[in-house]
């Protein structure tokens, strides 16, 4: 996302140039880009909700769609102006959005000059929604609901909201000249490193002798990714800001990406294990929509497709190794796919942007520099969101996090909210 800074506001009045005015089709188009992305949350409930065990599923589901309600709240009340408010000192936003004050259907050059400000709210809160969710796939099947909501409310405060104005909202990084088109970074790359050490802190699920740990429904895996796969052209394209086009190169990449990771993928599992799955050429998409991501609206189409291929390649390995060789239970590959292909694809967008296309320029086009500060950008936001996760976590403690064994034998459907996935009575 790119975002006028203050400084040149100032300079447009100090000039006498008048500011943007709200222009209709810009705003219709973020209107539904907005939606789209809002729809990804239930998208990855299903998602997720096929993957694991029967007796787990509504537990995961409830974690995504909880936080659409839990994240609006704080969103209202300071996150959104910690992320997006006037900067301090390079590492947070002020109060002054608190409850909404000043968030109105006025635009705001400092962030989407032609559309209601209010809206831009809107388009950021669905970020903010989905990125805590996403860390759910990694403790799948032994995390208590109230130890969720806890870790919820304080990870979206210390880890996204920083992170997002860092990268965003006039931050260190942003200075510095980091870029993250729709969310490589302050999304994947934060929910990933949360996914990495929330395993580490929390240890292995509690697998019964004979007890079948393979997706208990394929079919409602297919539907979420389905739903991913759709809101992710608002979740990137919608991330110009502006029904223009930059919107159609990060809309056209996004599916190329995805395509791309999916085919390869699938090539990949099917000379591993002899046969062509549906949930790998399912997971290949995700890989490759996660990648491009970052890079959406800086790259050519062409990079999209090479971008692709790596994003299936490299993360496909980083789930092997992260299950075979460091033997971590990482249920639903959250920090493989998402962790590694964001911060795979903010790395690649200091090697392939197109000054060209959008003012950014990588290093196959002679910028070093930019590849040097991705890596650095990329690198930071890891290594908080990692420690910051781990200091979160070691406050509540594995004991208030953890659900006991014997309810996680029985699985926590039944044992924390009273109902099953099916009930045929």
């Amino acid at each position: 996302m790119i975002y006028a800074t203050k400084k040149s506001v100032k300079i447009l009045m100090k000039e006498g140039i008048k500011m943007p005015q709200i222009n209709s089709g810009d705003t219709t188009f973020m209107l539904i880009s907005t939606a789209l992305v809002c729809l990804m949350t239930p998208g990855l409930a299903f998602f997720y909700g096929g993957l694991v065990r029967k007796k787990n599923a509504i537990t995961i589901m409830m974690q995504s769609f909880i936080s659409m309600g839990i994240v609006t709240i704080i969103w209202i009340l300071g996150g959104f102006s910690i992320a997006f408010g006037d900067d301090v000192g390079g590492v947070i936003g002020n109060l002054r959005y608190f409850g909404l004050h000043g968030v109105g259907l006025s635009p705001n050059a400092s962030y989407a000059g032609t559309v209601p400000f209010l809206l831009f709210f809107a388009y950021q809160l669905m970020f903010a929604i989905i990125t805590p969710a996403l860390i759910t796939g990694a403790f799948a099947d032994r995390v208590n609901f109230k130890g969720y909501i806890k870790f919820l409310i304080i990870w979206v405060i210390l880890v996204y909201a920083p992170l997002a104005h860092w990268v965003w909202g006039g931050g260190f990084l942003q200075k510095l000249g980091v870029v993250d088109f729709a969310g490589g970074i302050v999304v994947h790359t934060s929910a990933g490193m949360a996914a990495l050490v929330s395993v580490i802190f929390v240890g292995k699920r509690k697998i019964c002798k004979n007890e079948d740990t393979k997706p208990h429904n394929i079919g409602l895996v297919a539907i979420g990714t389905a739903l991913l796969w759709f809101g992710w052209f608002g979740f990137n394209g919608g991330s110009a800001l502006a029904a223009n086009k930059i919107a159609v190169l990060a809309f056209v990449n996004t599916g190329i990406a995805g395509a791309v990771a999916m085919v390869v993928w699938m090539l990949i599992d099917w000379t591993k294990n002899e046969k062509p799955g549906i949930v790998g050429v399912l997971t290949g998409a995700v890989a490759g929509l996660a990648t491009i991501t970052p890079c959406a609206g800086y790259v050519d189409t062409w990079a999209a497709a090479i971008i692709g291929v790596l994003a299936s390649v490299v993360c496909y390995g980083a789930v092997i190794i992260i299950k075979d060789k460091l033997g971590l239970d990482d249920a639903l590959d959250v920090f493989g796919v998402h962790g590694v292909g964001g911060m795979l694809g903010s790395i690649l967008v200091g090697l392939f942007a197109n000054p060209d296309l959008n003012g950014v320029s990588g290093l196959f086009y002679g910028n070093v520099h930019q590849f040097l500060m991705q890596c650095l950008g990329t690198g930071i936001a890891a290594v908080y969101a990692y420690v910051v996760t781990f200091g979160i976590l070691k406050v509540l403690n594995k004991s208030s996090v953890r659900v006991s064994e014997e309810v996680e034998i029985k699985g926590l459907d039944a044992e924390l909210h009273g109902e099953t996935v099916y009930d045929f009575h």
